[in-house]
């Protein structure tokens, strides 16, 4: 029983090392850098310094940077005033195309806000250029070094063929440049968040002209991120042989630019939490990606160069990329990825090192949701369902555990008995184990089982976007963050804001009872260091579990009273003493003081 519970507390204390490693040591230095970004932001703002972009290059040919040329200073809303815009209607965005420039920096979603207030801000994903977070995405051609031809730029006036963009109304931009070309700008946009944006040139000259096409998302300034080991935050790209490549705004900061190289299938762009914006030539078609940071403008890019369009006299050429800007919503991703080729797209959402098992569980509870119609209770059934398909397993271990117990008379006579050799003893233990057809370690499983489990449900609820907001009952407005009550204000009947640290709440305390319980279902250890361990640790689990999504905290409760009943039921065909009461006696049994002894 003892070798049982030594590797219990091995991979109890592993955990606790790995979190309070995060907690007391990573989350500190994250909080550090966020200062240290935020004071080299203050002096990047005041200084408003105007240098160019590093350029993604092909062969000769370049993209222009997107340096900042307006003050910071402006306010979102005096940036839109500033220009004539074509509006963006659809049923789930809003927004506007810039005519100035021809590039979409406007971009609301109508469908989440910013808290669980329905009367709360929309979020805004795109902000234009001159704005303390411009955000946006740009287009454009350019020509081999030592070519000299007008160009459409950042501060061109485009010509709209309509005031509006909807899913039944494509908008074409038109310029002339007035020496025998002449450039379109065509979008499109469905009914989410996918636009479709087609770049054509006109020649009426009486020479060919060969260009690059080009596409860039620009975000200024490093973005509040949840700085968690478990979801990346920054520049990604899914680019045909390399794969899925992500770069942390740090890791570009240092190196400048990265290039993962040329190839004929991918994406590329900038994603957060739960949205994201990325760009995608169309399947087949050859680009060049590029992720580089400026510093003196803080302005972060992911651009693409396509290969040259040839156009010959009086005739047109065009080049057709996608462009989603919107929520990661995990089924419309997997859509887009199939009906447009956008090989890799899954991607965007981080499903993790555990894809197999993160992904297939989302899936399951999102069906469960659909039936019951509360992603809370979608919870607790899958549970169950995990319950039962590791039924059979579980049951052999608790059943092994059951054995353990009956024999424990004879473990202590044999541990006596051998008391001074340790290799006869474990000897004569393992030949016991074997005679009873009992295996040591069958109580780890339960745990072992657990615990890959446990990590896709806290990935699935930390990373998707269907879980955010997600309610439950009664409290619990939004399984994807903590429980937001707290014993130390009597859950809210004292008007007073606890720490961080201070928050616990409801189901943090009902998973630190159903733990508790399960453990005093077995009988107290005999090394009094490992009693004071087994009393402490759903203390400690506790406290760190509060922090969780409360999602996550429900589940590991829900799965504790149904391992107590499963271990219950089990111990009691076996004929073996449920040891609950005695243990819960004894341990709040008042202890007598030691008599003094006389010398």
């Amino acid at each position: 029983m003892a070798d049982n519970r030594n590797t219990f507390i091995a991979i109890a204390l592993s955990l606790v090392i790995l979190v309070g490693w995060q907690y007391f040591i990573v989350a500190p230095q994250m909080e550090q850098q966020r200062a240290e970004q935020a004071q080299q932001e203050a002096a990047r703002q005041a200084a408003n310094p105007q240098a160019p972009m590093p350029a993604g290059t092909t062969g000769s040919a370049s993209i222009p940077g997107a340096a900042d040329g307006q003050p910071v200073a402006v306010t979102r809303e005096a940036a839109l005033a500033q220009s004539t815009r074509v509006a963006i209607d659809t049923p789930r965005v809003s927004g506007s195309i810039n005519l100035t420039g021809g590039r979409v920096d406007d971009i609301r979603l109508k469908d989440y806000r910013e808290t669980v207030d329905p009367t709360s801000p929309t979020i805004v994903l795109f902000s234009p250029k001159g704005t303390q977070q411009a955000y946006y995405a740009d287009y454009g051609w350019v020509a081999d070094a030592g070519v000299t031809v007008a160009l459409p730029g950042p501060d061109t006036a485009w010509t709209a063929s309509s005031t509006a963009l909807s899913p039944s109304s494509p908008v074409t931009l038109t310029w002339d440049n007035g020496a025998g070309l002449v450039f379109t700008r065509t979008f499109a946009i469905d009914e989410n968040y996918m636009f479709t944006v087609t770049q054509g040139v006109s020649n009426s000259t009486a020479a060919p002209v060969s260009l690059y096409h080009y596409g860039l998302i620009a975000r200024r300034g490093t973005p509040k991120t949840e700085n968690f080991y478990i979801l990346h935050e920054g520049l990604i790209g899914f680019v045909g042989e390399e794969g899925l490549t992500e770069v942390d705004y740090d890791e570009v900061q240092e190196e400048k630019q990265i290039k993962p190289g040329k190839s004929d299938k991918g994406w590329l762009g900038i994603t957060d939490k739960y949205w994201a914006t990325s760009l995608a030539p169309v399947a087949g078609t050859s680009f060049e990606p590029t992720f580089s940071y400026n510093s003196l403008t803080d302005i972060y890019q992911a651009d693409f160069l396509g290969d040259a369009v040839a156009v010959q006299p009086g005739a047109k050429g065009e080049a057709v990329s996608y462009l989603f800007a919107g929520a990661k919503e995990t089924k419309l991703i997997d859509a887009y990825e199939d009906t447009l080729k956008i090989e890799g797209f899954e991607l965007l959402i981080d499903w993790g090192w555990f894809y197999f098992l993160t992904k297939p569980m989302f899936f399951v509870i999102d069906w469960l949701f659909h039936l019951v119609g509360n992603f809370g209770v979608a919870i607790l059934l899958v549970t169950v369902l995990v319950k039962l398909v590791f039924y059979p397993l579980a049951n052999k271990s608790y059943v092994s555990m059951s054995k353990m117990k009956l024999v424990q008379p004879q473990m202590l006579d044999i541990r006596e008995k051998y008391k001074d050799d340790k290799a006869k003893q474990q000897q004569a233990l393992m030949e016991l184990y074997k005679s009873e057809k009992i295996n040591p370690l069958a109580g780890c499983l339960p745990v072992l089982i657990q615990i890959p489990v446990f990590f896709a449900l806290y990935k699935v609820l930390f990373v998707t976007i269907e879980m955010r907001h997600a309610p439950f009952f009664g409290w619990i407005h939004d399984l994807s963050a903590p429980d937001p009550t707290t014993l130390f204000n009597l859950f809210g009947l004292i008007p007073w804001d606890p720490p961080t640290f201070l928050m616990l709440g409801i189901w943090p305390l009902i998973m630190g009872v159903t733990m508790f319980v399960q453990m005093k279902m077995n009988p107290a250890p005999t090394d009094p260091a490992q009693q004071i361990i087994f009393t402490w640790m759903p203390v400690l689990f506790t406290f760190m579990l509060a922090s969780f999504p409360a999602g996550l905290v429900i589940y590991w409760a829900w799965n504790n009273s149904l391992s107590i009943a499963q271990q219950y039921v089990i111990m009691r065909r076996q004929g073996v003493k449920v040891e609950l009461w005695d243990n819960l006696k004894e341990t709040f049994k008042k202890k007598k003081p030691a008599e003094d002894t006389k010398g």
